[in-house]
């Protein structure tokens, strides 16, 4: 789920949240890779092995897992995923990059000058495109691919389907400057994050209508659209493949590796190719997984902060989560400390609370707006609001109403074993006030439309942030127009709060702490989702394979986003 939040195993991608599936349980652990419990190693803000390109050899070959081969592979539309975000790093531009503690700055193999500025009242983003750089097909990349890019994702023509319009929307127009290689972006007024726009990429201008928008990239990446130093060599989504070779139209600096294979795959395939030398790297994100690479030689194991938090998602169309009490208890009745404890077995990792979904525990003007709206387990008061809902005990102790158990279904698409355990005592928390939990075990290539399909009554996933500008973010996450807001629990009303109260602040601190202020209002209007923890990306990897995670959305880095023509072995 970097900031553009994305659904880290499906969902959102394009403005701040990516989906991604649930299950990712993490911790740290004690030293190299070895499982054991005697000292918890220490987490990073960043961890994965950067090196400059002069340490790197030319040629070889890297293969990574992936959680799926989404089948929407446009990474702005609403049911692109960070799936989608990291396949498309690599065919498609790394306009803007960034340092791992978010610090924004254009790639000069895209943009030579650039510059913000104020003029007229108005915030404006001025930079000119490299001469060199061209799409695949031919076409010069200029003000066109900005300007189409801005016209999708800003919310003025309801047919198109963005992840969110969020900083968008504050645009006014995107012009050519001397020439088409000048861009000129302004906003309206003064904008709090001119930084933001464009940092996912750009689209090719021939992605022009909503119909192509939303549907031309269904199982089909368009390379011909793309650009960089990477190419699509082979696609196949019935066989969870995509293969990426040297792009000979590239202008930039020569990409480091012969290949680069991505496979979708779930959680005990990925570890075990891992052992069996078919992948470079797998998530090693629990004590179980960590034990099963503990004697592999030249591996390493990397420790990060994760920049995603894991959620809890109830669906309020469905009929049994309609009424705010049955929300509120649902949620009172998650015990969040043992979750935790759960996914980090052994591994002697702490957080605090997670307790926004704006901002992190360890970033500035960070409140815990959920223990505010009153979130706490509380098996008391959520039996007495299910009373209040009129939903009354049956005989085996499950509620009903007018001939109706409280039951939901909550698939599941993993195999960790970690992912199962988390699913049954979050079935028996419920069962203690009276909700019935019904999993439903489900294939990980299923998660992105499953998800958006909303084909299940709770759910738990990543939203995973691609920037650190989480409050920017705030409509994506609570507007009632957002695809990334599937509990369909905000209303106009709230739209209007958030437009008069935080959109309307002119600077990045105002705005903080107008988001962190309306947030747990709005918690207690909705009782939509919570978060669960946040925790570290603990990836292991063949020894030398440097600059890893180079995509947005993908953690070891923190927000960092880097070349992906910088991926490679060391020396």
């Amino acid at each position: 789920m970097k900031r553009h939040q994305k659904l880290m195993g499906v969902v959102a991608l394009g403005g701040a949240l990516a989906l991604a599936i649930s299950g990712c349980a993490s911790g740290s652990n004690t030293g190299g890779g070895n499982g054991g419990d005697e000292k918890p190693a220490e987490t990073k803000s960043a961890d994965y092995n950067p090196q400059p390109r002069e340490n790197l050899k030319e040629g070889g070959e890297v293969h990574f897992e992936i959680n799926e081969i989404p089948p929407q592979l446009n990474a702005f539309n609403s049911d692109g995923s960070a799936d989608t975000q990291r396949l498309a790093s690599w065919y498609t531009p790394q306009v803007f990059l960034m340092d791992p503690d978010g610090t924004v700055k254009p790639n000069p193999a895209y943009v030579s000058d650039y510059k913000i500025g104020v003029e007229g009242g108005n915030t404006t983003v001025s930079f000119t495109v490299n001469e060199k750089a061209t799409w695949n097909d031919g076409t010069p990349i200029d003000y066109t691919a900005f300007e189409t890019t801005w016209k999708a994702n800003n919310g003025t023509d309801e047919a198109y389907a963005p992840n969110s319009t969020d900083g968008y929307k504050a645009i006014t127009s995107v012009t050519q400057g001397a020439t088409p290689k000048d861009v000129v972006v302004t906003f309206d007024g003064e904008f709090a994050w001119p930084q933001m726009p464009f940092l996912t990429g750009i689209m090719h201008p021939a992605v022009n209508t909503p119909q192509i928008f939303n549907e031309g990239f269904i199982s089909n990446p368009h390379p011909e659209w793309g650009a960089g130093p990477y190419k699509i060599d082979n696609f196949d989504a019935n066989g969870q493949t995509v293969t990426f070779v040297p792009n000979e139209n590239w202008w930039g600096d020569k990409p480091l590796l012969d290949k680069v294979t991505f496979t979708g795959m779930d959680a005990s395939a990925s570890i075990n190719a891992f052992k069996n030398g078919e992948v470079d790297e797998a998530p090693t994100n629990n004590k179980d997984r960590l034990a099963q690479v503990a004697d592999m030689k030249d591996v390493v194991t990397y420790r990060a902060q994760r920049t995603s938090k894991t959620v809890l998602l109830v669906d309020s169309e469905k009929p049994q989560f309609q009424d705010i009490k049955v929300r509120q208890a649902f949620f009172m009745g998650v015990d969040r400390e043992q979750q935790k404890q759960i996914a980090w077995n052994g591994l002697g990792y702490e957080e605090p609370d997670a307790g926004s979904l704006n901002l992190y525990a360890f970033q500035d003007g960070y409140k815990d707006s959920f223990a505010e709206a009153g979130l706490k387990h509380d098996v008391d008061a959520a039996k007495k609001l299910l009373d209040e809902a009129g939903w009354t005990e049956g005989k085996d102790g499950i509620r009903e109403k007018d001939g109706v158990k409280l039951s939901v279904t909550y698939p599941v698409f993993s195999d960790d074993p970690t992912i199962e355990a988390l699913a049954k005592a979050l079935q028996q928390q419920q069962k203690a006030i009276g909700i019935e939990i019904k999993i439903d075990k489900r294939a990980s290539a299923d998660f992105s439309s499953d998800f958006t399909s909303k084909n299940w009554d709770t759910v738990s996933l990543q939203f995973t942030d691609s920037d650190p500008f989480g409050p920017l973010w705030f409509c994506q996450l609570y507007c009632s127009d957002s695809s990334l807001n599937l509990s369909g629990t905000s209303t106009p009303e709230i739209d209007e709060k958030i437009k008069a109260e935080v959109e309307s602040q002119t600077t990045a601190e105002a705005w903080t702490e107008a988001s962190m202020k309306l947030e747990p209002e709005i918690i207690k209007e909705t009782w939509g989702v919570i978060p669960l923890y946040n925790g570290p990306w603990i990836v292991t990897a063949k020894k030398g394979l440097a600059n890893l995670t180079p995509e947005p959305y993908v953690g070891l880095d923190g927000y960092g986003v880097t070349p992906v023509e910088n991926v490679g072995w060391e020396k």
